[in-house]
C-alpha cells in the first residue's frame, strides 16, 4: 500500500496542470471535508426537540438539572464543575454530584452553567413602547439645544407619553417587558410603575406582572395626579384585592417618591408601614432631591429610615446622609448604564464601596438602554474598574520605571466578575426582601433557576464559569428559564407565549401613544 499511495504521488505531481475531471474530484474533496466541520454529526447532537418535563412547578413534581456547572451563589452550598440540581414542586431539594431520584425527570445540563436567576431592582416597565426613543436622551433639558437635551425623558417621557396612557396601554407594555426579561434571565423584578393615574390602571398593571408568570415586586408609585387619581391611598384597596396572600409570585411595593412634598411622601411612608410593605423611592441630586433627603438624614423630614427602604441612584448625596442611610440599614439600587448615559451623576459604587456597603443593579428604562443583566453587570464592572485604575495610574508616572505604580493604601478594591454576579442575583433579592426564597440556589428556596449555554460559538470553550457569564455572554446564551419550578423558556424559546400577536398589541399601544402626544412616527427623526 505503502508503494502504491507513492506511485500515485508520482503520477500526479508529473503533471502540475490540473485537467477538468481532477479540478472536480478535489472540489468534491474539499467540499466533503467541509461538510465534515461545519455540520454536527447525529452523535454530536443535543437531543434539541426534547420536550421540557410534564407538569413542572406543580405539587409533588419532581425532576433533576443533571450534569451542569453549578454556580449557586450561596457560600455555603458552594460551587461544582460538575453536579445536579433536583427540584420538587416549586423548590430546591438538593445542590450536589450525584443525586439519585428515581422516577424523576431528567433536564440535561451538559455543556450548561447552572445558577439563580437575575434580579432587576428597578424597571420601568410600562414604557415598553418607547424602546430606544431616548437612545442620545438627558434626564432633564439642558437647554443646550442638543439631540440630548430634545427629546428628554422628563418632558417626553414622565410627563409626556405617560400622561395618555390607558389601562390596556398600561397592560401590554408591563406584559410584554416582563416576558422579555423573562427571555433574558431575568427572573425577579422591581416594577417601578409610576403610571397609576387611576384604579383601573392599577389593576391593569398588577394583572400584566402575574400574567407574566414571573417572580415581580410591583411597585405602586404615583401617576399624573389627574382626579380619580387615588395614589397612595389605594395601597390598601390595592393590597387586599391582589395580594391577600404572601406566597405568591407577584408581591407589593409601595413608592415613596420625596420629590411629591413631604405632605404626600410622609402619607405614603406610613401607609406602606401600616400594610408591612417595603418602601422604595428614587434619590437624584440632580432632579433637586439632596435637601430633602439630607433633612430625612437629619431627622427633620418627617419621616424615619429604615432596612425597609430602597433607595435607586443616590448620586449626589451629602457624605452625612450617605452614612446615616448606611447606619439605618436602607439599600442602594444603581443603574450605572443610565445614570452614566443620562446625566444623574456619577454611579456611587465608589463611596458605597467606601462604607461598606453593596449594591443591587437596576435597569431603569428601556427608552434608552437594554434590561438584561448582561448589560448591567459589564456596565458595573467597567465603570467602576476604569475610575479606580486611573486612580492608581495617577499615584505614579507615566515616565518609567514608576508607570505601573503599586495601588497606595486605601485605593478602593477592584470589582471582580464574582462581585458583580452578587449585585444581579442575591443582593437583589435581599433588597426587595425576598432573599428567603429567591436569589440562590440553596435547598428549600423556590427553583428560579437558569441554564446558560457555555457551548455556544461565543463562550466555547469554557475555562471559568463566573468569567464566561460576565464578561462573554448575552442574552441569547439564556437557554433554559425556571420560576419557581415551572419551565418557563426551554430550549431557547418562550413557553405558552404568542409573541406575534403580543407584539402587534404593543405596537397599536405605541402607535396610540405617539398620535396622543402629537409626535410623528419617524424611525430615524430621535436619534
Amino acid at each position: 500500500m505503502v508503494n502504491r499511495r507513492n506511485e500515485g504521488e508520482r503520477r500526479e505531481n508529473a503533471d502540475p496542470r490540473p485537467g477538468r475531471r481532477n479540478f472536480l474530484k478535489t472540489s468534491a474533496a474539499a467540499g466533503v471535508a467541509g461538510a465534515s466541520l461545519l455540520a454536527a454529526s447525529p452523535a454530536d447532537a443535543r437531543d434539541g426537540d426534547q420536550a421540557p418535563p410534564r407538569n413542572t412547578g406543580g405539587k409533588g413534581r419532581r425532576y433533576v438539572i443533571r450534569g451542569g456547572a453549578v454556580m449557586s451563589m450561596d457560600p455555603k452550598v458552594g460551587n461544582f464543575e460538575v453536579a445536579d440540581v433536583l427540584v420538587e414542586g416549586t423548590k430546591i431539594v438538593e445542590v450536589k454530584p450525584g443525586i439519585t431520584a428515581s422516577g424523576a425527570d431528567v433536564i440535561d445540563a451538559r455543556g450548561r452553567i447552572v445558577m439563580p436567576g437575575f434580579v432587576d431592582t428597578h424597571h420601568h416597565m410600562f414604557e415598553t413602547a418607547e424602546r430606544a426613543f431616548l437612545a442620545n436622551g438627558l434626564l432633564q433639558d439642558d437647554k443646550s439645544g442638543s439631540p440630548s437635551a430634545n427629546p428628554n425623558y422628563a418632558d417626553h417621557v414622565l410627563y409626556g407619553f405617560a400622561r395618555a396612557y390607558r389601562p390596556q396601554d398600561v397592560y401590554i407594555n408591563e406584559l410584554f417587558a416582563g416576558l422579555s426579561q423573562l427571555d433574558a434571565g431575568v427572573t425577579l423584578a422591581l416594577d417601578v410603575s409610576q403610571i397609576h393615574h387611576s384604579p383601573e390602571h392599577s389593576d391593569a398593571a398588577v394583572k400584566a406582572l402575574m400574567d407574566t408568570g414571573r417572580r415581580t415586586a410591583f411597585g405602586y408609585f404615583e401617576g399624573d395626579g389627574r382626579a380619580g387619581a387615588e395614589y397612595p391611598e389605594d395601597a390598601r384597596r390595592i393590597r387586599d384585592q391582589w395580594f391577600s396572600s404572601d406566597d405568591q409570585l407577584v408581591t407589593m411595593i409601595m413608592g415613596g417618591e420625596v420629590h411629591l412634598g413631604q405632605e404626600v411622601y410622609t402619607r405614603s411612608w406610613r401607609i406602606a408601614r401600616e400594610l408591612g410593605l417595603r418602601i422604595a423611592a428614587h434619590s437624584v441630586g440632580a432632579w433637586g432631591m439632596r435637601p430633602t433627603l439630607d433633612a430625612i438624614a437629619q431627622g427633620t423630614g418627617g419621616v424615619k429610615l429604615g432596612p425597609d427602604n430602597l433607595f435607586i441612584h443616590m448620586t449626589g448625596m451629602s457624605d452625612e446622609t450617605w452614612k446615616v442611610f448606611r447606619d439605618s440599614g436602607a439599600q442602594v439600587s444603581i443603574a450605572f448604564p443610565i445614570e452614566m448615559v443620562m446625566r444623574h451623576g456619577t454611579p456611587p459604587i465608589l463611596k458605597m464601596q467606601e462604607l461598606g456597603m453593596e449594591p443591587s443593579l437596576s435597569s431603569d428604562v428601556e427608552t434608552t438602554m437594554a434590561a438584561d443583566a448582561f448589560t448591567l453587570m459589564r456596565s458595573a464592572m467597567t465603570m467602576q474598574r476604569m475610575l479606580v485604575n486611573q486612580l492608581v495610574l495617577d499615584q505614579g508616572d507615566p515616565v518609567p520605571p514608576n508607570n505601573w505604580p503599586k495601588p497606595a493604601e486605601g485605593t478602593p478594591e477592584l470589582l471582580t466578575v464574582r462581585d458583580v454576579l452578587r449585585y444581579a442575583t442575591i443582593n437583589g433579592a435581599r433588597h426587595l426582601g425576598l432573599d428567603g426564597r429567591t436569589g440562590s440556589l440553596t435547598p428549600g428556596k423556590q427553583a428560579d433557576i437558569l441554564l446558560l449555554d457555555a457551548t455556544a460559538l461565543n463562550v466555547a470553550p469554557l475555562n471559568s464559569v463566573p468569567g464566561a457569564v460576565v464578561s462573554l455572554m448575552d442574552r441569547t446564551n439564556v437557554e433554559t428559564v425556571i420560576v419557581a419550578g415551572k419551565v418557563r423558556k426551554w430550549r431557547g424559546r418562550l413557553l405558552d407565549v404568542d409573541l406575534g400577536r403580543l407584539r402587534r398589541e404593543l405596537e397599536a399601544s405605541r402607535d396610540h401613544l405617539f398620535k396622543a402626544r402629537g409626535f410623528r412616527q419617524d424611525l430615524f427623526a430621535y436619534s
